[in-house]
């Protein structure tokens, strides 16, 4: 579902607009960035990283599991001129954690909704986040849980192996390995962005 043409069409957006508004909304959340790593999960082209070392980050390393987001990727760090400072993983982040070192910043965009066991994603995510760990995820709303089983119907009808995930808020939110909920903020009605923070 993520291929090269889905990446494609990601780079030409952000190129021409930047952002968009939850990716601005998890930059703005991690605050100061000055000096900092960012571990940026399920980052795709990889341009929350991109935008944060712009704002001062060293280092950004960019675990996806989809191999299609890594020829626009690397197009958009050669022509930011900062390629060098980003390193790129096509792997399951949960599987293949102990290869991952800490980072300051951890960001997952989209992710938990993409995930099956939610609580090894973020238990994982804090083990790898020494300040802080944003991200972003779908608000627990009766209608967006419908929406998404017919999203998952679709899927299993057209032959997909992906699906969606709503998981339970008080899971995401939860105290873990030193990191506890500093703040949440809607975007729009479908989804909601949180800071956790050490």
């Amino acid at each position: 579902m993520f291929n090269r043409r889905y990446a494609e069409r990601d780079a030409r957006s952000f190129r021409k607009r930047g952002l968009g508004t939850t990716s601005r909304t998890l930059v703005a959340l991690v605050g100061d960035v000055d000096g900092a790593t960012v571990l940026d999960v399920g980052g795709g082209i990889g341009a929350i990283g991109l935008t944060l070392l712009e704002r001062g980050a060293v280092r950004v390393t960019n675990v996806e599991l989809s191999a299609g987001y890594e020829d626009a990727a690397r197009e958009l760090a050669t022509e930011r001129d900062v390629r060098e400072r980003v390193d790129r993983r096509v792997a399951d982040f949960v599987e293949d954690a102990d290869a991952i070192a800490e980072h300051d910043v951890v960001v997952m965009h989209r992710v938990v909704c993409c995930y099956p066991d939610a609580d090894a994603l973020m238990d994982t995510a804090a083990r790898h986040a020494r300040r802080v760990l944003v991200l972003t995820y779908p608000q627990q709303r009766i209608w967006i849980r419908g929406g998404l089983r017919l999203v998952n119907l679709f899927l299993r009808i057209s032959g997909c192996g992906f699906r969606t995930y709503v998981h339970p808020v008080e899971r995401i939110h939860r105290s873990r390995h030193g990191l506890r909920l500093g703040r949440v903020e809607r975007n729009g009605l479908l989804w909601e962005s949180a800071l956790l923070v050490r």
